[in-house]
């Protein structure tokens, strides 16, 4: 298997990344928060993009611990993803129930948010068994979940408000 300690540099790169731009999530969102409180759809994508974030930090942060496991972070990885993936449920479900004439695009508000949990859970999977190929699922994981929370954050800071 590729070797985690390879990564270091990305996974240096991505913590700092991640943990800024939640903050930037979580403050974009306190300045519209009278607004988007009032769309449950809304919150719930918030929460989802940011556990998106969280997601890819922790990954990131476990990445970095000296020697460890393939194994562990493995299904360490796997059990994140799954977290991950429950605030992903939620908005989905809620996103699918809206049915406002302005959310149309339903189904795709509701699939992208899959993308960077799944990455992740596909990434541990194989990380678990040995494949360094996984690693490479969770930077596609880490770079899907950064994307989603730039939208989000465009939506909860400008969007809500038209």
């Amino acid at each position: 298997m590729e070797r985690i300690e390879a990564w270091s540099d990305f996974n240096v790169a991505l913590a700092g990344a991640t943990a800024a731009l939640a903050g930037l999530l979580i403050v974009a969102a306190s300045v519209n928060i009278g607004a988007i409180i009032k769309e449950r759809s809304l919150t719930a994508r918030l929460a989802a993009a940011v556990s998106g974030l969280a997601l890819a930090l922790v990954g990131s942060a476990l990445g970095l611990i000296p020697e460890i496991d393939g194994v562990a972070y493995g299904v360490s990885m796997i059990v994140l993803a799954a977290v991950a993936a429950v605030f992903q449920a939620q908005a989905a479900r809620l996103i699918f129930a809206n049915h406002h004439p302005a959310n149309r695009l339903r189904p795709l508000k509701a699939s992208v948010g899959w993308i960077a949990p799944l990455a992740y859970l596909v990434g541990g999977v194989l990380v678990a068994a040995g494949s360094g190929a996984g690693l490479v699922w969770f930077a596609v994981g880490a770079i899907v979940a950064i994307v989603a929370g730039l939208l989000v954050s465009w939506v909860v800071l400008v969007e809500v408000l038209r």
